[in-house]
């Protein structure tokens, strides 16, 4: 049986890597890439998201160059922004950032962009944009101060989790859920999948057993 080709996930988010587990993929190596993040004058989200996800990927591949073990590595790389138009939100970092978000998104549907990419050690380089919108209700302020209370927006894009208690704001969704998690699976596992990687490995081993 061929050997598998080393994966190695660049990022420190456990949503992305539960996300991986969850279809069957466990990363060899996990390398948060610390780009700047800071967004350019007239980028747009699109652009931002898939510049992200190319920087994280290519940073941990040359920062692989320590580790000849991993020389053969594909290396994955993400990156989620959500919009409102062109406006680009933050990744919520202090109550007001979160506050901010809440009552932008209140009542109004708005767009959540994952850019995944994918490098080989022969420089091989394949990337995807996943455009997702979601729509929430009209949120009162009773339901953002509970939000906020929780704590659950620190870090996120948006500042909500889809995954968690913001759940129950979300009336509509049209796209890639996965993706506004964090990372969208099919097209994910697809970019894999094209550049040799056997993303079904752990399926045939999960097979039961016959009498």
């Amino acid at each position: 049986m061929k050997k598998q080709v080393p994966l190695v996930l660049a990022s420190a988010s456990p949503r992305r890597l539960a996300l991986l587990q969850q279809i069957g993929i466990e990363p060899d190596f996990l390398l948060p890439a610390d780009i700047d993040e800071t967004v350019k004058r007239g980028e747009s989200p699109r652009a931002l998201a898939m510049r992200l996800a190319n920087g994280k990927a290519s940073t941990a591949r040359h920062l692989l160059a320590s580790q000849p073990e991993l020389e053969n590595a594909l290396v994955l790389g993400a990156d989620t922004v959500v919009a409102v138009g062109r406006r680009i939100l933050p990744k919520a970092e202090t109550e007001a950032e979160a506050r901010a978000c809440l009552q932008l998104l209140s009542g109004r549907t708005h767009k959540v962009f994952t850019g995944i990419s994918v490098n080989t050690s022969g420089g091989v380089q394949r990337a995807k944009l996943v455009e997702t919108r979601v729509r929430f209700a009209r949120l009162s302020r009773a339901d953002m101060e509970a939000y906020l209370e929780s704590g659950e927006w620190r870090g996120k894009a948006g500042g909500y989790a889809i995954q968690g208690f913001a759940g129950s704001f979300v009336q509509r969704l049209i796209g890639s859920y996965p993706s506004v998690v964090g990372l969208p699976l099919a097209e994910t596992a697809a970019l894999l999948s094209g550049l040799g990687y056997d993303t079904k490995a752990a399926w045939h081993q999960q097979a039961p057993a016959t009498a």
